[in-house]
């Protein structure tokens, strides 16, 4: 198949990678990196016109956040799957109104949420758990951002908690109702200068009152850490404890080789999300991951990010 993946990055690299094997046209808007990323990943170098232009089976969008929205159009007109990376836009307008464009289109768009792919985090929503009584869910990054990455992310809720949002809904299968955030600079003033937050503590109640407890830090010492415990009336599970994680056990040496980064941690989870789009292009299909689930997890974030400037709970009816 023929697939065009639009952006050089980290993740436009990462899904070139996973699809060698396919023709792989990767585009960008400097000739001389996207000759450079292409020939290590195998690929063939093109613009982003030649790209829309060469009949794709396939598009992937992951270029820079502020070229989502358009691209992801553009190659919805195409009449192909796209996968696009995370976020579609940074703010609720824009975002629902590509998605109300892309469902007008009946376009197929597959978006990044990998964290469902994850085996565990997979066989936690399939376990037989009864009733669900809370859900807790620990995201770290091992290194913080670099400053200029900070001002174009969105701040943490949009950028890294995006994710835990997005899994609290497909876990639970319902809805956010009220959302209460909190967030501090304990460490790197380099967030404080742009509005965001280093560190950061979320409690979100559902539609059908149960409680959710997220926990956030751009900095863990030993590395990359992402887990959720889900209690029940029949179980009480946890995903992402193994000798990988990076904790440290009272009078225990820490682990040897813990996770180091996101995309080693979540390494098998973008094969098997890379390898699922690819069986929508090959095959048809529903998304896995439709847009609108995009468009919720992000309402949620602006809730978030209301909640810690106002320092009180919003009602996610607050955020149309």
């Amino acid at each position: 198949m023929r697939i065009a993946i639009l952006g050089t990055g980290r993740m436009g690299r990462t899904r070139a990678e996973l699809m060698r094997g396919e023709e792989v046209l990767l585009a960008g808007h400097d000739p001389e990196r996207t000759a450079a990323v292409a020939e290590v990943c195998g690929a063939t170098p093109v613009t982003v016109p030649e790209a829309l232009a060469a009949a794709p089976d396939g598009v992937v969008v992951a270029s820079s956040t502020e070229r989502h929205a358009e691209q992801l159009l553009a190659a919805a007109e195409l009449g192909v799957p796209v996968l696009c990376e995370k976020p579609i836009a940074l703010t609720v307008e824009d975002t629902r109104a590509a998605v109300e464009a892309l469902d007008r289109a009946g376009a197929v768009v597959q978006v990044g949420f990998q964290r469902r792919f994850d085996p565990g985090i997979a066989a936690a929503r399939d376990h037989d758990i009864g009733t669900l009584y809370s859900l807790r869910i620990t995201a770290r990054d091992a290194e913080p951002s670099e400053e200029r990455y900070i001002p174009g992310s969105g701040g943490i809720f949009r950028d890294m908690h995006v994710h835990d949002f997005d899994l609290t809904r497909w876990i639970t299968g319902r809805e956010v109702a009220t959302v209460y955030a909190t967030g501090a600079v304990r460490a790197f003033e380099r967030f404080a200068r742009h509005g965001d937050v280093d560190t950061s503590a979320i409690a979100l109640t559902m539609d059908d009152g149960m409680p959710v407890l997220i926990d956030g830090s751009r900095h863990d010492p030993r590395g990359y850490d992402v887990r959720l415990e889900l209690l029940g009336s029949r179980d009480a599970l946890v995903v992402g404890l193994d000798e990988r994680t990076p904790l440290t056990r009272a009078g225990a040496p820490p682990p040897e080789q813990a996770w180091s980064s996101f995309a080693e941690r979540f390494a098998d989870a973008f094969a098997r999300e890379t390898a699922a789009f690819l069986a929508l292009v090959r095959d048809g299909g529903a998304s896995p991951c439709p847009p609108a689930n995009a468009l919720e997890a992000l309402r949620v974030a602006v809730a978030c990010d209301r909640s810690r400037a106002e320092g009180r709970p919003v009602a996610m009816a607050e955020v149309s």
